[in-house]
């Protein structure tokens, strides 16, 4: 086995500025903590002859595997539910990083890594409408169901901006192009991003949500919280899928 790289090296090449200073490229617990993990974890991983392909596939099993989780009845599946979404987060780093220093790119590995993201968020709310729905309504899997389903859209909307610049012969945007002309949209955008509550969209934070759900039903004999999580993230979900569509359609990423 060769000898692992020095840390500074291994950032320089694995960890460009650009990416990890990117709004919409990085996510904030990446920038917080998980990148200082990720590096070490990948230099290790560069010794072996282990593929970025490969640790995609790790990524997208540990996000499905956290949806799954919280079958798992009481505090047991929701922290096990947290605990895979972190290193759902730790292998969407470390993918690229070994892939930067094997020189490694595959059009297919972008394809998992960005499948890998829809199916984890989606599973976790399944997961969480499934849980809910313990012991009650039935209907609570169909809260579920509408959050994943409105997840997905979300992604969606973002990756088909993409998908019809490319088709129109466009290079990708970039961040400046998506700010709202509309100051309405602006405004509103503003808000949302002081008070985060977008971020519950995203399986790793939702998790957390529904930890802390978990402990109140813990202590209260009951799933209340679970539910008022689920409906919560579900309303908020579907309120995020139609103001970033307008936002899109406001700013110029399709101009």
């Amino acid at each position: 086995m060769v000898a692992a790289p020095a840390l500074a090296e291994l950032r320089e090449v694995c960890q460009p500025q650009a990416k990890l200073q990117s709004r919409n490229g990085e996510h904030w617990a990446g920038r917080l903590y998980m990148r200082r993990i990720s590096l070490r974890t990948t230099r290790q991983l560069v010794r072996t002859s282990v593929s970025p392909n490969t640790l995609t596939w790790v990524m997208v099993v540990c996000g499905v595997g956290g949806g799954a989780a919280l079958l798992i009845p009481g505090l047991t599946g929701a922290v096990l539910a947290v605990v895979l979404f972190q290193l759902f987060l730790l292998f969407d780093c470390v993918d690229g990083e070994v892939a930067r220093w094997k020189r490694q790119f595959s059009m297919a590995g972008v394809y998992v890594d960005r499948l890998g993201a829809y199916l984890a968020d989606a599973a976790l709310m399944i997961g969480a409408g499934v849980r809910a729905a313990r012991g009650g309504s039935e209907l609570w899997v169909s809260v579920g169901l509408a959050a994943a389903l409105g997840v997905v859209l979300l992604k969606a909307s973002t990756d088909l901006v993409d998908v019809a610049r490319a088709r129109s012969g466009q290079p990708p945007a970039d961040e400046e192009s998506t700010q709202p002309r509309s100051q309405g949209i602006a405004t509103a955008r503003r808000f949302a991003s002081v008070f985060k509550i977008h971020r519950v969209t995203n399986g790793i934070e939702a998790s957390l949500v529904l930890l802390a759900a978990a402990a109140v039903d813990a202590a209260l004999g009951n799933l209340d919280a679970t539910r008022a999580a689920v409906a919560g993230i579900a309303v908020i979900t579907w309120g995020m899928v139609v103001a970033h569509l307008a936002s899109i359609l406001s700013s110029s990423r399709l101009r």
